[in-house]
């Protein structure tokens, strides 16, 4: 019986081969498999190359095609072909010219008989050994497979990610998730660059003479060209060196991860405090649609939506820190009690928005057939609005909380500031004044990270909620 390697190297060459069939099809996926295992795809050229005029369907093409030109039907061609010429000759009143018809009927004939035999083998079910056939033998190759691993370790590792369409569905996110990366960084800096603000006048003030405003710009690099200072940032962010800060000359990595926290803290416990409140109430509004629950809780949720954030804050500071004494004003590390009003403040929005989408998400799927087939199977209200309702609606809630997260990450600075919280948000503001644009770059850019992995997981969410989602996936 065969080892377990054996069944184990036969079953992942199966899996190659067919990704690269499906690959094949698509002319720029078959570049980058080129490109990825250009090693190993010169070498099977070179053998494919001096290999191929010995193959079977060759021998057999050239077989075929002397038997067609040693019979009658090449002579018929021949003379069709001269028929042609000279009739072509004597419409344009031009002279004929024989070696000129023999050369042209000959090249024509043999054209043709080329069509005929492979269309002769095509009857005989066989087919033309091309390259990428050539290949996809090879990768059923054992032998193959093992001298070729290490040159074409990055070429493999992408069939074994198309081979399988969730971890294709997760990697096409992530390479997209650096695109939006790159081009965050690339779009910043440029407007940071070309900003009419100057950082060394903003920072050295306006007693500093010209040979400090140039040391300045020396010691930063702000006096090369554009280009230069792009792809020094580009390579700092794909580094994760982010450079010094120009106020204060701070490391902008550790920077950012001093502060970074909080606002991810404040933004986590926002959504969960909105989840819990608003989906419930959603939910309520829905299933009691134009009563007066319905009428009373939405007008709630379009109070909270139209609040200023800045507003509630103070409102809150007013009241609960200054008149009644019951929680700190300001954000402390040490007093979990001075979380509570900033959680608050930033969640209110969101659950506004979330119970509004989820009635109505709710409601558009609440008359489907799916529902009232599983009503007329007599099964209760209860299961079927939260086993069939809510489930098919959390498309477009989930869809919404990704959204609404990466704007609480990026618009938490209002907040921050009111309750004086040092998070990323605050950072960022007090810096792009200057224009500080490591600081700045480095803040935004990482905002960005956050915000493309939460979208990375709603899609993951999608995928693992709508059963379309994962079919479409399979099909692809």
């Amino acid at each position: 019986m065969p080892s377990q390697t054996t069944k184990s190297m036969v079953s992942t060459g199966g899996k190659l081969e067919k990704s690269y069939r499906h690959i094949s099809e698509s002319s720029m996926q078959t570049i980058w498999l080129v490109i990825l295992g250009l090693p190993v795809h010169i070498v099977s050229w070179i053998y494919y190359k001096i290999n191929f005029r010995h193959t079977t369907y060759q021998k057999q093409l050239h077989k075929q095609i002397q038997m067609i030109r040693h019979s009658p039907k090449y002579e018929e061609l021949l003379e069709r072909y001269r028929k042609q010429y000279r009739s072509k000759k004597e419409y344009f009143n031009e002279p004929i010219l024989e070696d000129e018809m023999e050369q042209l009927a000959t090249q024509l004939s043999d054209e043709q008989v080329l069509k005929l035999a492979k269309a002769e083998l095509a009857n005989q079910n066989m087919e033309e050994m091309n390259y990428h056939r050539f290949f996809q033998d090879c990768l059923q190759n054992k032998l193959f497979l093992v001298l070729s691993f290490i040159p074409g370790i990055f070429m493999y590792l992408y069939l074994l990610i198309y081979s399988n369409p969730f971890i294709r569905y997760i990697a096409e996110r992530i390479v997209m998730t650096i695109f939006v990366i790159v081009s965050v960084t690339i779009f910043v800096f440029t407007m940071l660059y070309f900003s009419p603000t100057d950082p060394a006048a903003n920072i050295l003030g306006e007693a500093a003479t010209m040979e400090q405003r140039e040391e300045f710009n020396r010691q930063y690099g702000l006096d090369q060209p554009y280009h230069v200072q792009l792809w020094h940032a580009v390579k700092g962010i794909l580094s994760f060196d982010l450079g010094y800060s120009y106020t204060g000359n701070e490391d902008v990595m550790t920077s950012i991860a001093n502060r970074f926290p909080i606002t991810l803290i404040i933004a986590l416990w926002s959504l969960l405090m909105a989840i819990v409140i608003a989906i419930p109430i959603g939910m309520i509004s829905a299933a009691r649609m134009n009563t007066f629950w319905d009428y009373t809780l939405m007008f709630i949720a379009l109070i909270g939506l139209s609040i200023p954030n800045f507003w509630q804050g103070l409102i809150f500071i007013l009241n609960f820190s200054i008149n009644w004494g019951i929680l700190p004003a300001t954000y402390s590390p040490s007093n979990w009690l001075s979380i509570i009003m900033p959680v608050i403040v930033l969640g209110t929005g969101l659950t506004a928005s979330i119970a509004r989408m989820t009635r109505s998400s709710i409601l558009e799927v609440i008359n489907e057939d799916y529902i009232i087939t599983a009503k007329a199977k007599g099964l209760k209200p209860g299961p079927i609005f939260v086993n069939h309702a809510l489930r098919n609606a959390m498309i477009p809630i989930i869809t919404l909380v990704g959204l609404q997260f990466g704007g609480m990450l990026g618009g938490a600075a209002v907040t921050e500031k009111v309750f004086n919280i040092s998070g990323i948000g605050s950072y960022i503001v007090d810096k792009q004044f200057i224009p500080d644009i490591p600081a700045v770059l480095g803040g935004v850019v990482y905002i960005a990270i956050v915000i493309s992995l939460v979208n990375l997981l709603v899609d993951i969410l999608y995928a693992l909620l709508n059963p379309r989602i994962r079919s479409q996936m399979k099909n692809v």
